[in-house]
């Protein structure tokens, strides 16, 4: 929303409320208290101060370049801003409701500093395009910060992923035992979940960089103002091109939560598996002090809440991605102050999703694995009755669900004398399937079975290691990923 056009000063407000000068003649009272509390956003937008600061320098020193202000009015409002920006990193800077946000309280303070000059910094722009390239500037630099995190998680995993390359565990389907895999195969799967979490925050990077500023109120200026060089000023790839949209585009706020949502049920479901491998029944890995609670009345007690947290916190982002889907699914074109509301589900969801990516990398780098644990539970289940099967198909000819349900028949004799299928007699295959020979039981192990996964993406254990150290490769510092 554009400033007001001037007129007589604004009367005294009836009931006791600081009046917003910056308004202008526009009103002759103060807001009532409800009024107040409901239309001012300085109490979250104020995380905005830095993208503001750089945004109003990047205007002031357009306008100078195009003749619109003189040079000595932008060395003016170069340098009061400097010192606002000093102000609010030191503490100092008094934030004021009754100037509703951001925006508004840094002008009415630059206005203070520097007087006459103050007030034209807001010439060939409004609140609407201003807060649009804020919002574009914040998220961007929250990508920027999220892309270095997942990095870091990923190189974690993948670190970890070099070092179980070899060690078996089961491998699940419908929670069931399917077939075994390397624990560090099951770790690269998460890398490669992470890996497109990160392309899609790229991607949503690359479509925000457009730049508002110029676009006004909804339908442009007519000062001479040099849009592209605003843009190019604050690190934008281009201006955007429509004015209505500019300023009422949220597009990039969306695509960026529901980014953020699908990380989050990726964390989600490594924190619940690390919770799930950490109970007594699986024992697979456990996690020291760092990253557990204790029980108030259970000593034994050591609860994996990090990682219970985590899986939590994935309510609280999908919920900002629904709220602010919510906010936008009725608005015509172009501003409406229902898009105030969009800046408290972009910061909720970013603080989460950074905490979770901390609390995350730093179960991955904490974790003990029980290989031993692991391993006598990976042949459990009669996981390797498919290596079975594919034996019988490459040795004995027969067609794969012939093979299959000759399998399934030595499963059920071994279920009835309570074995498994490594504890069978050759006689008693021969049983089911005469051409069996005793060169079965050589793929009836469990590391025989993950030995033989060598297809490209298998868990082969030189497939896993070699997959790790091109994860490790890529990820170090200062290697691109």
């Amino acid at each position: 929303m554009s400033l007001g056009d001037g007129g007589p000063a604004a009367k005294p407000p009836q009931d006791g409320a600081r009046a917003n000068a910056q308004w202008g003649g526009r009103f002759a009272g103060g807001p009532s208290a409800i009024m107040q509390e409901i239309n001012a956003s300085i109490g979250f937008d104020q995380a905005l101060w830095r993208q503001d600061l750089r945004g109003s320098l990047a205007h002031a020193r357009m306008l100078a370049r195009a003749g619109i202000i003189d040079e000595a009015d932008e060395s003016a409002i170069r340098g009061g801003l400097e010192a606002i920006g000093a102000e609010i990193e030191a503490g100092r800077f008094a934030f004021d409701a009754a100037l509703e946000d951001i925006h508004m309280n840094i002008e009415a303070r630059l206005t203070e500093r520097i007087g006459e000059a103050g007030r034209r910094l807001h010439t060939a722009r409004s609140r609407n395009d201003q807060v649009a390239t804020d919002l574009r500037l914040w998220v961007r630099d929250a990508i920027d910060g999220l892309d270095g995190q997942l990095a870091a998680l990923m190189l974690s995993l993948a670190i970890r992923a070099a070092q179980y390359a070899a060690d078996p565990m089961p491998g699940f389907t419908h929670l069931q035992t399917a077939q075994p895999v390397t624990f560090g195969h099951h770790l690269l799967a998460y890398v490669e979940m992470l890996s497109r979490d990160r392309g899609r925050l790229a991607d949503a990077r690359r479509r925000l960089n457009e730049c508002p500023l110029g676009a006004a109120a909804l339908a442009g200026t007519s000062f001479p103002i040099d849009r592209r060089l605003t843009a190019s000023l604050l690190g934008f790839d281009r201006p955007a091109q429509n004015s209505l949209d500019s300023v009422s585009d949220r597009d990039f706020a969306l695509e960026y939560l529901a980014a953020l949502a699908i990380l989050a049920v990726h964390l989600s479901r490594l924190a619940e598996e690390i919770v799930t491998w950490c109970s007594a029944p699986f024992g697979f890995v456990s996690l020291s002090d760092a990253f557990t609670t204790g029980s108030s009345i259970m000593p034994q007690k050591r609860n994996p809440d990090a990682a219970e947290l985590t899986r939590a916190k994935t309510g609280r982002i999908v919920g900002s991605l629904m709220g602010l889907l919510t906010v936008m699914k009725g608005l015509p074109l172009a501003y409406a102050k229902d898009m105030q509301e969009d800046k408290e589900p972009v910061f909720q969801a970013t603080e989460a999703a950074a905490l979770c990516l901390a609390a995350t990398d730093g179960m991955v780098r904490d974790l003990s694995a029980r290989t031993d644990r692991m391993l006598a539970l990976a042949g459990s289940g009669y996981s390797t009755a498919t290596d079975l099967a594919d034996w019988l198909v490459r040795t004995l000819r027969l067609p794969f669900r012939t093979a299959h349900h000759v399998t399934g028949r030595l499963v059920g004799r071994a279920e009835v004398l309570g074995v498994e299928l490594a504890g069978l007699s050759l006689d008693e295959m021969r049983a089911e399937e005469p051409g069996i020979t005793a060169a079965v039981f050589d793929v009836l192990t469990v590391q025989a079975s993950v030995a033989s996964r060598t297809s490209e993406g298998g868990t082969a254990p030189a497939n896993v290691a070699r997959q790790a150290a091109d994860w490790i490769a890529r990820l170090q510092p200062g290697v691109a990923a």
